[in-house]
């Protein structure tokens, strides 16, 4: 059997026609047909090789959603036609202390979906079915595809350090991640300010559950925000002041960067000794943090804001990522 699906055979280049041979499958592995699969910044920059280690042909997608059509010997938590979504990660060790704590993602040896493997850009899948997850019968499968790694990028940090409902929470860049970040803040009870470089972006973060907008290019405006937030989670990737982000964040506040900015990031460090302030970075999260995101979202009614094209479209989808006109996540669909 050989799967269909389409691949960068160079950095840089459009996605054509590829197929390929599938390994065996293995005693923990399933089969997955593909219905939808987002389209994460991740892919783009997989693509272009811009983290250098991108393996050709390339097939990208980690956000998918699909039906499970065959399982190996040793998969008992999933049964054929179980509806399930696999996200950045394949696999890991299983054993170090980092898988034992269910923080799979931090284990030395863990496999990405789509870089080394193919992904999701694709018709069918074989994968570690231990990094499958059900999705809740009340999540749309074109709004919990972008969850599988948009959803658990920004979820993870806000139950990593342990935010809470009391807390003022700031959301920087409002776009694939961000529009997910204020949602999952507004939910766990937080004040949501939303920092966008687009003012015309201020009514959808409103509607996502911001409270606040401030525009990133108004000066005024991020002075006004000295001293009065809790938590800071960064979802872009431009250049920013992050000086004047620091200055925003209260006694023991912190600044998580979720998205890799382009550049190194400077900054004086007395700028976090008076007021005990923290830098961090998230990825991700493990299989107990992904799960437990989706069973939240679907509680909740936390969804991605969606545009959803046939997978055949893909490179037409792909350049409306790279152009910032997608609003807010593309997903392909196989017809």
């Amino acid at each position: 059997m050989q799967i269909n699906a389409y691949a960068a055979m160079a950095a840089k280049q459009s996605l054509a026609q590829f197929a390929y041979d599938p390994d065996n499958l293995g005693p923990w592995d399933i089969e997955v047909a593909i219905t939808h699969c987002g389209i994460c910044h991740s892919d783009i920059h997989l693509i272009d090789n811009d983290w250098q280690n991108s393996i050709y042909p390339l097939v990208p997608g980690h956000e998918i959603v699909g039906t499970v059509t065959q399982l190996g010997a040793q998969v008992t938590h999933l049964q054929k036609g179980d509806r399930v979504g696999i996200g950045w990660q394949r696999s890991s060790c299983m054993s170090c202390e980092w898988c034992v704590k269910g923080e799979e993602n931090m284990c030395l040896q863990n496999e990405t979906t789509c870089n080394g493997h193919f992904g999701g850009f694709a018709k069918v899948i074989r994968a570690d079915g231990r990094f499958a997850f059900k999705i809740p019968v009340n999540l749309a499968s074109e709004n919990a595809a972008p969850l599988l790694c948009g959803g658990a990028t920004v979820y993870s940090p806000l139950r990593l350090y342990d935010v809470k409902p009391s807390m003022r929470v700031g959301v920087i860049g409002i776009g694939g991640l961000g529009h997910l970040a204020v949602q999952f803040a507004g939910a766990f009870g937080c004040e949501v300010t939303a920092f966008s470089s687009s003012p015309d972006k201020e009514a959808e973060a409103r509607s996502f559950g911001a409270h606040h907008f401030v525009a990133g290019s108004d000066r005024g405006a991020l002075e006004k925000c000295v001293r009065s937030l809790d938590f800071i989670i960064s979802t872009v990737y431009a250049d920013l002041d992050w000086g004047a982000y620091i200055k925003m964040l209260r006694p023991h506040g912190r600044l998580c960067f979720v998205g890799a900015a382009a550049s190194p990031i400077t900054f004086h460090v007395f700028q976090i000794l008076l007021t005990q302030a923290s830098l961090s970075g998230s990825v991700i999260g493990g299989r107990p943090a992904i799960a437990e995101m989706l069973e939240f979202a679907a509680r909740r009614n936390i969804v991605a804001k969606t545009e959803a094209v046939p997978m055949d479209q893909v490179n037409g989808a792909i350049a409306k990522v790279r152009q910032g006109k997608a609003r807010y996540r593309m997903v392909l669909v196989n017809q």
